[in-house]
């Protein structure tokens, strides 16, 4: 019985994990193609910004995005 209760736990806890790893890997992404194609969308706040930042923010963005991508899909809790 407290196995039962311990596994529907553990899968519970490991479904909350991947959703919440999935989403914010799809938000931080989503954060470095604003920031790359800012400039051929005309958004005034991103155009604003210096270029090298930007780019490297986004470089940053990229490389986090896909590390919390990697690790929802794998799921290794």
């Amino acid at each position: 019985m407290e196995n039962r209760s311990r596994d529907r736990q553990r899968k519970s806890y490991i479904l909350m994990r991947r959703t919440y790893d999935l989403t914010m890997a799809m938000l931080i992404l989503g954060l470095a193609v604003v920031l790359i194609f800012g400039d051929y969308w005309h958004i005034e706040r991103i155009m604003g910004i210096d270029k090298l930042f930007r780019y490297m923010l986004a470089g940053i963005s990229i490389l986090y995005g896909g590390f919390r991508l990697y690790r929802g899909i794998k799921a290794d809790y």
